[in-house]
């Protein structure tokens, strides 16, 4: 009683194909799958970009200690 059955999922189904037709849920998927890809560019970027920033902080440390 309280979980769906086949015949719930197939309507479903049934009614997202009505509204969206067959030609956009692959590209939507296809939209969701590049927002991913990018999201996680995005994230490399960040992890080395802080490390070339942590690096270049060590190197102005460094030339700061061999001055004195």
């Amino acid at each position: 009683m309280g979980s769906l059955s086949i015949w719930h999922w197939l309507i479903v189904l049934a009614i997202a194909l009505l509204l969206f037709g067959r030609g956009k849920i692959p590209e939507l998927m296809g939209d969701v799958a590049k927002g991913i890809k990018s999201f996680k560019k995005g994230m490399s970027d960040d992890e080395d970009t802080s490390a070339s920033a942590s690096t270049a902080s060590r190197t102005v440390e460094h030339k700061a200690d061999e001055t004195k």
